[in-house]
């Protein structure tokens, strides 16, 4: 594997560098909530600082209506931000590729950030238009995708944009490339855990690993499917008709499975939270909602955790942002970082993956926490990376 990363390109002095942020973070009344993929692009911003580049920023934040404005979705927030965080001035145009971007591009000197409007403002970014990726490049001389986030996505920014410059890897994506590949090529016995929801966004991720895996540890609404399909009462806990239909196909497909579910669970009603108490997995009532991982599988699972040489995690045991729930979520986060320390080589990945980390303070304790949630996914997955051909090769 190769990757085109923009640290080996020389002579960058003066050059005007397109760069693809993922800077789609949570906004309150136009305060940034959350700064976590901010501070993780720095590098790269740092790096081409040093460069003497002249650094166009472009981004996305949430998902606005096409061709509409809608101000809560605007980036200028974010960009007063990095301009507070970074030893440059940053300057905010609510414009991507028009007359006021343009302009503003022509005025720019060396060691200058220009920070551009929301991307998704425009029709052309998700339909991946070759016409708004040729607008975007005639303001730059390089490309650089350090957006891993939304490199699975094909979209003008991360897609179409690499047919119309030279295109490199910028700092942040050349090291989840890196570590995620350690983990399609790992060193066994590999441990896979896998919470959440949505079976659904999970089902090629365990496909790739059905058969690599020494275990894959299933925890969130995702067990419930499993112990529907195998009959248990899962009360009133959340289903889905598509995650059943995986799971009892996977059940009957393979008799040896290696995916472990909860020996226990804890449960509460609805209205009432409080009542929270661990049941046997397959004593669950009719009227209870599974909502965690019981003290009993934080146990069993520990013990593949530390008997792995490599571990990867995407998703919470359970609804952790109840406090009552949140024991499982959180014990395998510090299980994980525990287990760092006795040289197993750790991955973790998604949004509440990443909150529960940081609620345990351990953000820093693993090999590898990555910024890309359905990113991490599809390439773990081999599935089709559109921000990375011609990049990563």
């Amino acid at each position: 594997m190769k990757i085109k990363s923009i640290k080996n390109l020389k002579n960058l002095a003066g050059k005007r560098v397109l760069l693809r942020s993922d800077f789609n973070v949570p906004l309150k009344n136009g305060e940034i909530l959350e700064d976590y993929k901010i501070m993780r692009n720095l590098p790269t911003i740092n790096f081409l600082l040093e460069q003497k580049c002249k650094i166009i920023v472009i981004a996305h934040l949430g998902n606005p209506k096409a061709g509409v404005f809608e101000e809560k979705f605007s980036l200028k927030p974010v960009a007063k931000y990095l301009d507070k965080k970074i030893k440059a001035k940053v300057r905010f145009v609510a414009d991507t590729h028009g007359f006021a971007a343009g302009t503003a591009v022509m005025q720019m000197k060396s060691k200058e950030i220009l920070f551009l409007e929301n991307l998704r403002f425009y029709e052309g970014e998700k339909k991946n238009s070759a016409e708004f990726a040729k607008k975007l490049a005639s303001l730059a001389d390089v490309y650089v995708n350090d957006a891993f986030g939304t490199s699975h996505r094909a979209d003008a920014s991360v897609s179409a944009i690499k047919k119309y410059l030279p295109s490199y890897a910028g700092l942040l994506l050349e090291n989840e490339v890196i570590h995620l590949e350690k983990i399609r090529k790992p060193k066994k016995p590999l441990v896979v855990i896998i919470g959440g929801a949505k079976l659904g966004t999970k089902i090629p991720l365990i496909k790739a690993f059905q058969k690599t895996a020494y275990r894959i540890l299933v925890g969130g609404a995702l067990a419930n499917n499993f112990f529907a399909v195998h009959n248990y009462n899962i009360g009133r806990s959340l289903v889905d008709d598509e995650s059943i239909k995986f799971a009892r196909k996977l059940v009957k497909n393979h008799k040896n499975s290696n995916i472990v579910l909860p020996i226990d669970v804890m449960v509460g009603s609805k209205k009432n939270f409080w009542d929270a108490h661990a049941v046997p997995a397959n004593k669950v009532g009719d009227k209870d909602y599974i909502l965690d991982i019981g003290p009993k599988t934080v146990e069993f699972y520990k013990k593949y955790i530390f008997g792995a040489a490599t571990v990867v995690w995407n998703g919470p045991m359970g609804m952790f942002e109840e406090k009552k729930f949140r024991h499982g979520t959180l014990s395998i986060a510090r299980s994980m970082s525990l287990a760092t320390d006795k040289k197993v080589f750790c991955v973790a990945g998604g949004g509440e993956t990443v909150e529960a980390l940081k609620m345990t303070k351990t953000t820093s304790h693993i090999n590898w926490l990555s910024t890309g949630g359905g990113a991490m996914l599809s390439y773990l997955a081999g599935e089709k990376m559109p921000g990375l051909s011609e990049i990563v090769y």
